[in-house]
């Protein structure tokens, strides 16, 4: 049975930290032992707070261990990617020599590092490395040049510099967007 003393500090601690901690489970760690405090019975206590009896004395361990700074820790399971051991150096690869694709990217992560990822888990790499993709345009395959610069030389820039002069106004029609 674990003995819990509880000094004033603490107690006010446990009383103010129970409702302006911004993680909602200290402010449970913190209510569990505040209603301790006041000598509550333990199934009481988890039938209030919404807990297991198990997790009420792991709450209780980590206070006598290490009083009200150790509720306040959160140890979150977070697996990293081996990818991040070789980040900087796939970040300078990549800026220095831009991917076409996912899979382009895929290969060449592969090639570099041993490490085969799924393209999604490529895709998401990526990202974190700040890699975004960029939409491309293209000139029409029947794209005729010479007409393009004559219209640009005879039609376009003189009603342009007409438009600077306040000769005429231009109204310039935006891509409508399907809803």
């Amino acid at each position: 049975m674990l003995k819990l003393d509880f000094t004033t500090e603490q107690i006010h601690a446990l009383k103010f930290e129970r409702f302006h901690h911004p993680h909602s489970r200290v402010q449970r760690k913190m209510e569990a032992l505040f209603l301790k405090s006041q000598n509550l019975p333990h199934s009481l206590i988890c039938q209030l707070v919404g807990i297991s009896a198990n997790t009420l004395r792991n709450y209780f361990k980590a206070f006598q261990t290490g009083g009200v700074e150790a509720l306040k820790e959160l140890d979150f399971y977070r697996p990293t990617s081996q990818l991040e051991t070789h980040k900087e150096s796939l970040e300078q690869h990549f800026r220095q020599l831009p991917v076409t694709s996912i899979a382009q990217a895929q290969a060449e992560i592969e090639k570099l590092t041993a490490i085969r990822r799924s393209p999604t888990q490529i895709r998401l790499f990526l990202l974190k490395l700040g890699v975004r993709r960029r939409k491309v345009g293209s000139i029409p395959a029947k794209a005729d040049l010479q007409r393009q610069a004559e219209f640009l030389s005879d039609e376009l820039e003189p009603r342009l510099q007409e438009a600077k002069t306040g000769v005429r106004q231009i109204f310039l029609s935006l891509p409508r967007i399907l809803s």
